[in-house]
């Protein structure tokens, strides 16, 4: 952020309530007035446990919306973030890592409500809106201090306000020679076989550290132990749901279970899956195929 930007933001000047009234296309009495409400929900996770889910009343999701789309969408998160990105996909977090001799795993604690409401204000103040336009849009988007998982508006925040985040942590895995991408939570770091291979265990934790403590210098708490995964080449080597051993594909599980269901279309005429589904899965794996 330029002199004059770091001036207009501790001054709190900016783009105002009106620019953001007529933004959103709701008046501001309506916006300062509206009940930002929502209902805690708790769904299984797969492997146990459960996760709470924040979701907003209508009032607050049509809100919600409208930033996402009018305020939001135009705005440029960091290339390594592939996650709740336009045009981006598991493919493109997966495809940095393919082939590569160590892929390393990380994942966050309690992403969404890890970023707190004070990030989420200074970017709206970084990125031009006045002290009480970034005021007035941080209490429509956050909840508790946080954000809250399950606002529409969150996974876009989350990678907006974590280029900074992408920016250190690229930049400490290319010093080393690795590779780097993000999925929301997931933190993907792979890296060639060292010259020296005595050193690659020595590489790998010191990466693993360095970003535990970047995450942390960010409000993150990286998952330790089961979370943590390090994959070397003998053993199947999985990012975002794609095998990225020798080349990008779906798991063999997978690919047995579409034949199946393909051969059963062909030889009964009916299946598990719709056509539309079958069709889904046909253009999913050219995607991959294309890698």
């Amino acid at each position: 952020m330029g002199m004059w930007h770091r001036l207009r933001a501790s001054l709190g000047w900016g783009l105002g309530l009106k620019t953001l009234a007529v933004r959103l296309g709701m008046p501001i009495e309506v916006l300062h007035g509206a009940r930002i409400r929502y209902a805690e929900v708790r769904i299984p996770k797969r492997r146990g446990g459960t996760r709470t889910l924040l979701i907003p009343n209508d009032e607050t999701k049509e809100i919600q919306r409208r930033i996402l789309r009018r305020v939001l969408a135009k705005l440029r998160a960091h290339p390594a973030a592939t996650g709740f990105e336009k045009g981006r996909s598991i493919v493109d977090n997966a495809r940095p890592h393919v082939g590569r001799d160590v892929v390393i795993k990380m994942d966050v604690i309690e992403f969404f409500p890890a970023t707190p409401s004070s990030r989420v204000e200074s970017y709206f103040r970084r990125i031009g809106w006045s002290k009480k336009a970034a005021a007035l849009l941080t209490r429509m988007t956050t909840h508790d201090g946080a954000l809250p998982q399950g606002a529409p508006t969150s996974p876009r925040l989350s990678n907006l306000v974590n280029v900074g985040l992408d920016a250190m942590l690229l930049q400490m895995i290319t010093k080393r020679d690795g590779f780097y991408t993000r999925y929301a939570d997931d933190i993907t770091i792979s890296f060639d076989r060292h010259p020296y291979g005595e050193l690659q265990g020595r590489r790998v934790r010191g990466t693993v550290q360095k970003a535990a403590r970047i995450l942390k210098a960010h409000d993150y708490v990286a998952h330790r132990n089961t979370k943590l995964k390090i994959l070397y080449r003998h053993r199947l080597q999985r990012v975002t749901g794609l095998v990225v051993n020798d080349k990008l594909q779906l798991p063999r599980a997978t690919r047995r279970w579409l034949r199946a269901v393909r051969h059963k279309k062909a030889t009964t005429g009916t299946c598990s899956l719709t056509d539309a589904q079958l069709a889904g899965w046909a253009a999913f794996e050219r995607m991959v195929a294309k890698g």
